[in-house]
């Protein structure tokens, strides 16, 4: 982390990332603990959305967001999209509660009892886990497991379709979708995805894109950096906030796709779920606004999980654009310092 020149810096306990910048071992804590948050917060207001869930009212008319999401994979829903089966509802809701239970066990022990440093663990397989944030030959080993992993999850996903089914919004019901694997499909959509209309489709960019994200993670477990650690390959500024500056980018540009993909499209999103599509509209900022005619206060799912990804998204940026310009060494005091002078010049002036 930026530390303006100073080499014992202190921090607040509200600087929780402090604590994980030079110890590998903090570091897995939190991204335990944060998994274990997120598996908590599913199972939770899955459950919580199931006591309100009224069958008489449209779903996408209703304040939800986990339902229709799990609706969109079959889950609990027959022909027509309405809930017909709370049982396997229940099971996914309480399955991730269990989970966020053994992922917050994991998250304490790794904060409390286990070494802080990765590097100075018994265990000489969790020891290649250890990283120094201007090491490249070890980060890119740790990154091509996360890629490999998330391939896996695309396979997953691929054969849950394939094997179980998904809700089509053209016919109304839970079928099984086979990926279509023709890979001109799949660089054309790259251009238009906004109006992808084909689960085939769908499916058929995971499989693909499993495939990339498996070689790729393989390809980054298994080299090693060729040549020499230049600055232009990352040496004097690959940091703890270089790394959190491209995590927020990251996520801030998925939340902006997700945004409007959710406002426009209806095979990834269907009506059934989230509610008619949504008009584009600007004051101070764009936003997205119903086309359904409601009762006066209420809005559509698709209305407010768009507008808060497309906020959440538009704040992750511009934190991308603070954390990086940190990682170059940019002083933001200066533009305080600066401010304070302009100030204090104008007062003398007058």
């Amino acid at each position: 982390m930026q530390t303006y020149g100073n080499p014992n810096p202190t921090y607040g306990w509200w600087a929780g990332n402090a604590g994980t910048v030079n110890r590998s071992g903090k570091f897995l804590a939190a991204h335990i603990a944060h998994t274990g948050l997120m598996a908590f917060w599913a199972g939770s207001f899955t459950l919580f959305e199931l006591s309100r869930y009224d069958p008489s009212i449209p779903m996408g008319h209703q304040p939800l967001v986990a339902l229709p999401h799990l609706a969109t994979l079959g889950i609990g829903v027959g022909d027509g999209g309405v809930i017909t089966d709370t049982y396997p509802i229940v099971v996914t809701a309480v399955l991730h509660l269990v989970l966020s239970m053994v992922y917050a066990a994991g998250g304490l022990m790794h904060s409390l009892l286990f070494n802080g440093d990765i590097g100075q663990m018994g265990v000489k397989w969790a020891r290649k886990f250890d990283f120094k944030w201007d090491d490249p030959d070890k980060l890119t080993f740790i990154l091509g497991h996360h890629l490999f992993l998330l391939g896996l999850g695309n396979v997953q996903f691929v054969e849950w379709a394939k094997y179980y089914g998904l809700y089509d919004n053209a016919e109304g019901v839970v079928r099984t979708v086979v990926p279509n694997l023709n890979i001109a499909m799949v660089w054309n959509a790259q251009f238009n995805f906004l109006s992808i209309n084909s689960l085939e489709d769908v499916m058929g960019g995971h499989a693909f894109l499993a495939l990339f994200m498996m070689t790729g993670g393989l390809w980054h477990i298994v080299t090693k950096q060729a040549g020499e650690y230049t600055t232009f390959k990352g040496k004097g500024i690959l940091s703890a906030e270089a790394q959190l500056s491209w995590c927020l980018a990251g996520v801030g540009w998925m939340a902006l796709v997700a945004a409007f993909w959710c406002a426009t499209n209806t095979t990834i999103y269907p009506d059934t779920f989230f509610g008619e599509v949504l008009d584009l509209k600007f004051s101070i900022s764009p936003y997205w606004v119903d086309t359904a005619n409601l009762p006066e206060g209420t809005y559509t799912s698709r209305a407010w999980l768009t507008n808060i990804h497309y906020y959440l998204g538009f704040f992750y940026i511009q934190g991308h654009l603070w954390h990086s310009l940190r990682a170059l060494g940019f002083d933001f005091k200066r533009v305080s310092n600066a401010i304070g002078n302009a100030d204090s010049a104008t007062i003398t002036l007058n």
